[in-house]
């Protein structure tokens, strides 16, 4: 199925699948939107929603090989922000940058107040706002407040599903 799409996108997908395996071993409760990034206008769902200790995660997932600027259709960004609001939830931009082997983690708030406006339609996150983002890991334990370590280090439930193997 994945064989038939543009190699971006598969990357794209590879990069969802990894976060929501990552979020599961850390005790979270995971799940990746349906055709997430598909054509489809009229749906308002993100990338990836992530649960742990009534804590809500509204994730829209970018990948890059190097460290650069992303550019964001606007649309995406109100899309991602009426989800949270929903949800109340907190809406983050996840960046994973191959160079620098982390996940970085944006919160919406702080992209759309630091962003350069492209055009009526995009928006630019500055690579040095990405380099300077908090890790993955890091960012989850200040907001929840307990120790992700008892996950990290060994998980309780073996599915096979193919979410075990991150």
């Amino acid at each position: 199925m994945q064989e038939n799409l543009p190699k971006r996108r598969q990357r794209g997908i590879s990069a969802e699948r990894e976060l929501v395996r990552k979020l599961w071993k850390l005790g979270f409760a995971v799940v990746r939107g349906p055709a997430s990034g598909a054509k489809i206008r009229r749906s308002v769902y993100p990338d990836v929603v992530a649960i742990k200790n009534r804590h809500i995660f509204v994730i829209e997932v970018k990948k890059r090989s190097k460290l650069d600027h992303i550019y964001i259709d606007r649309t995406q960004i109100e899309k991602l922000k009426e989800f949270a609001r929903r949800a109340e939830g907190e809406a983050v931009i996840a960046v994973k940058v191959a160079e620098l082997r982390s996940w970085k983690i944006i919160p919406l708030d702080i992209i759309m107040n630091n962003t350069v406006e492209v055009s009526s339609e995009k928006i630019r996150i500055d690579k040095e706002m990405i380099k300077n983002a908090e890790d993955l890991i890091e960012y989850l334990r200040k907001r929840i407040n307990v120790s992700l370590d008892a996950y990290t280090s060994k998980s309780s439930i073996h599915i096979k599903d193919g979410y075990d193997d991150v």
